[in-house]
C-alpha cells in the first residue's frame, strides 16, 4: 500500500470482498511493530453504548505477514493476537463476518455496506496515537457501480462521496468515525457556517429540501446554545431507512441514525406528523451529544479502555440531560409548537411513571448498572429498573425549574450546561462523578445536596406537579384509554376499561403472550408469568388485539378465569380485577396566568434570558 499520509506507520485498508458472504477484508500495516512481538486487539464495545459486544467473535480468518513471509500469530485472550517479532514492516490481515444491522455494528451485502471502526479495526497495542491512514475500496466488479461512500472522516486524496484514502490523528479518532457506502440519497446545508451534510440509505421518494431546512434550524440552534466545538468543519447525518425503526449512536462529527421510512416527509406535506417529530427528535438528541458525551464527558472516559466495563454513575447526566434538552430544543427551534412540546414532555412523564422500577433503582445505580441491567433487560425490567434516559430526563426538567424558581429566573440549567462546556467540554477534562453537582451548586449559589440525594441516589418521586404548575403549566393524571395510549393528551374517550389485569401483552410470531406482569398486580397476585400464551377470558378467546375490548365489561372486583398455555400446559388462573391505576400524564397550560409566572414560562421554553422576559 502506497500511503499518502506523511508521517503515517498505520496504514488501514478495508474491502467489501465478499458482499453476497457478508466479509469485509482488513489489513493494517505497521511499519515499526513493537521489537519485543506486535500485539493487535479489536474492541469489546462501542463508546456511546454500554454492553460488551466482542466484535471479535466475528473475525473469520486473521494472518499476519511480513517481507512476503507468514508471521505466526498467537491468540493471548478473546480479542488480541500476538504476532513473532519481526524487523521490518508487519501486515495484519483479516476477513470478519459483517451482518449486524443495526448502528453499532457493522453489515455488508450486495446492496451496501456499513461499518463502524470498532467492529473492523484492530488496535494496535503501544501505537495508538500514531496517525491513521484508511484507504476504503470499491466491492468486486459487478456490485455497487453507483454506489456512493459517506463518512465523516477526513478525505486524504479521496474524491468526495468517493473511493480512496482518508486520514485520522489516532486509532480513537479511527473508529470515531462510521462509514456507509451505497446507493444514497444526500442533501447538504449549513448550519452557523458548518457544512452539513444528511445521507440516506433505503427507498423512500422524500422532501429532502424540507428535512435540509429544519436539521439546519435545529443544528444552528444548538450551536448557538453552547457555542461551535473546535475542529468541527463539518458534521454528517447518516440515515438507514427501515420498515419500522428507531435508534441512534453519536459520533465525534457525525451520527448513525435508524427510522421508519414512512416517518419522512415527502414533497407536498406541510404539517410535522408523528413520526417525522420523532425523527426531528432523534436528531436533536444526536447532535446534542456533540457537546455532551463526545466533548464534555465522565472522568471515567478519559480516555475509554474497550476492552472492558467502566462504569460511572453519570450516565443519567449524558443521556438524560440530552434527553430533556432534544424535544425542548425542537420547540426552542421554532420547529414544534409549544403545545406539541407540552404532549412530548407527558408521554416522557407516562413512561416514568408506569415503570416501577423507579422505586427500586436510583439513576445513579441505573447508569452504574447499564451494562448488566438497562442493556440487558427481561421480563421483570420494568418492576426493577429505572431508566437514566426518561427519568434523567424529568430530573433535568426538575432541576431547570428549581434552580429557576430558587434564584427568581436568574439562573437555570442552561447556565449549569454553560458552565459544565466551559470547564470541561473546552478543555478535555473527565467530568469526575460529582462533578455537575458542583457546578450546578456553584453557577446557582444554591444549596442542592438534598435534591441529589433524593431523585439522583434515591428513588423519590420528582414534585413535577407543583414545579410545573409554577411555570404556568397544569399538570394531569388519567387512566389509559387501551394499550396503545402512550400518554401526553388529555382523556378523549369515555369509554374505557374500568378493569384492570396488570399485564403487559405482546403478539410474538403469531402467538399471544403475556410479556410482562406488573408489581402488585392482579396477574402476578394470581400467578400469571411472563411467557404464558393467552388462550381464554372467561372461556372468550382472549388476544392482544381483543383484550381492551373483553376488559371493559368488568368493573374493580369482578372474578374472572384467564386460561393460558405455559409451554405445553393449559393452566387455568382465577383473577380479581382492580381499578386501572392514573398512570397516564398530560399537561395543559394553566388558565390566566399572572405575569410573572407567563415570564417564568416563556424564559423556560423559549431559552431566552429571564432578566429580558415579559
Amino acid at each position: 500500500m502506497n500511503s499518502k499520509l506523511q508521517g503515517s506507520e498505520l496504514r488501514y485498508r478495508i474491502r467489501p470482498a465478499n458482499p453476497g458472504a457478508h466479509l469485509y477484508e482488513i489489513s493494517v500495516e505497521v511499519q515499526s511493530p513493537d521489537r519485543a512481538g506486535q500485539i493487535f486487539r479489536l474492541p469489546a464495545w462501542i463508546p456511546g453504548s454500554y454492553l460488551i459486544r466482542d466484535y471479535a467473535k466475528h473475525v473469520v480468518s486473521i494472518r499476519a505477514e511480513s517481507e512476503g513471509h507468514e508471521i505466526r500469530l498467537e491468540k493471548i485472550d478473546k480479542s488480541s493476537w500476538l504476532a513473532d517479532p519481526v524487523e521490518a514492516s508487519l501486515n495484519l490481515v483479516l476477513e470478519v463476518y459483517a451482518f449486524d444491522s443495526g448502528v453499532r455494528g457493522a453489515h455488508l451485502d450486495t446492496t451496501h455496506a456499513y461499518f463502524n471502526g470498532t467492529c473492523v479495526f484492530p488496535e494496535v497495542v503501544g501505537q495508538e496515537n500514531r496517525p491513521c491512514e484508511l484507504v476504503i475500496e470499491a466491492p468486486p466488479d459487478g456490485i455497487g457501480a453507483d454506489w456512493r461512500v459517506a463518512t465523516s472522516m477526513r478525505a486524504h486524496g479521496a474524491r468526495k462521496y468517493g473511493y480512496g484514502s482518508y486520514a485520522a490523528e489516532n486509532y480513537a479518532e479511527l473508529i470515531d468515525h462510521p462509514v456507509e457506502i451505497g446507493q444514497l440519497q444526500i442533501g447538504e446545508f449549513e448550519a452557523g457556517g458548518i457544512p452539513h451534510t444528511i445521507a440516506i440509505r433505503g427507498t423512500s421518494r422524500v422532501d429532502m429540501a424540507r428535512i435540509c431546512h429544519d436539521l439546519s434550524t435545529l443544528c444552528a440552534k444548538q450551536l448557538a446554545f453552547l457555542g461551535r466545538p473546535k475542529n468541527l468543519d463539518h458534521y454528517l447525518f447518516l440515515l438507514m431507512l427501515q420498515e419500522e425503526g428507531y435508534g441512534g449512536l453519536e459520533h465525534r462529527c457525525s451520527s448513525s441514525l435508524v427510522c421508519g421510512r414512512s416517518d419522512l416527509p415527502v414533497r407536498g406535506e406541510t404539517i410535522i406528523k408523528e413520526g417525522y417529530r420523532k425523527f426531528l427528535g432523534l436528531c436533536s438528541h444526536e447532535y446534542f451529544h456533540l457537546w455532551h458525551v463526545k466533548r464534555i464527558k465522565p472522568e471515567a472516559f478519559t480516555p475509554y479502555d474497550l476492552q472492558k466495563e467502566t462504569y460511572t454513575g453519570l450516565l443519567w447526566v449524558f443521556e438524560g440531560i440530552t434527553s430533556y434538552y432534544d424535544d425542548l430544543m425542537l420547540h426552542r427551534a421554532g420547529l414544534i409548537s409549544q403545545e406539541s412540546y407540552l404532549e412530548l414532555l407527558g408521554k416522557t412523564i407516562t413512561r416514568v411513571i408506569r415503570a416501577l422500577g423507579r422505586f427500586r433503582q436510583s439513576v445513579e445505580d441505573s447508569s452504574l448498572d447499564a451494562w448488566t441491567k438497562f442493556y440487558k433487560q427481561d421480563a421483570n425490567s420494568s418492576n426493577a429498573v429505572v431508566s437514566y434516559y426518561t427519568k434523567g430526563a424529568l430530573i433535568a426538567l426538575a432541576l431547570d425549574l428549581t434552580l429557576r424558581h430558587l434564584s427568581d429566573g436568574r439562573c437555570s440549567l442552561d447556565d449549569v450546561m454553560k458552565e459544565c462546556w466551559r470547564r470541561f467540554g473546552e478543555t478535555d477534562e473527565g467530568m469526575p462523578e460529582r462533578g455537575f453537582e458542583s457546578v450546578a451548586a456553584s453557577v446557582s449559589g444554591a444549596e442542592l445536596g438534598d435534591f441529589f440525594e433524593r431523585y439522583v441516589r434515591g428513588t423519590s418521586d420528582l414534585p413535577l406537579r407543583q414545579l410545573l404548575e409554577e411555570a404556568g403549566v397544569v399538570f394531569g393524571l388519567r387512566q389509559a384509554e387501551d394499550a396503545k395510549d402512550l400518554g401526553g393528551t388529555g382523556p378523549r374517550n369515555e369509554r374505557v376499561a374500568k378493569a384492570w389485569l396488570g399485564a403487559s401483552l405482546q403478539n410474538r410470531s403469531g402467538k399471544n403472550l403475556i410479556s410482562v406482569v406488573h408489581s402488585a398486580s392482579p396477574a402476578e397476585k394470581a400467578g400469571l408469568a411472563p411467557g404464558d400464551e393467552l388462550v381464554a377470558l372467561d372461556n372468550l378467546k382472549l388476544t392482544v388485539a381483543n383484550a381492551d375490548a373483553l376488559l371493559r365489561d368488568f368493573r374493580e372486583g369482578d372474578a374472572v378465569t384467564i386460561s393460558v398455555f405455559r409451554g405445553d400446559e393449559l393452566l387455568r388462573f382465577p383473577v380479581t380485577l382492580q381499578t386501572p391505576p392514573e398512570d397516564t400524564c398530560y399537561l395543559t397550560f394553566a388558565e390566566n396566568p399572572s405575569p410573572a409566572v407567563m415570564a417564568r414560562r416563556k424564559a423556560w421554553l423559549t431559552g431566552t434570558t429571564p432578566a429580558r422576559a415579559v
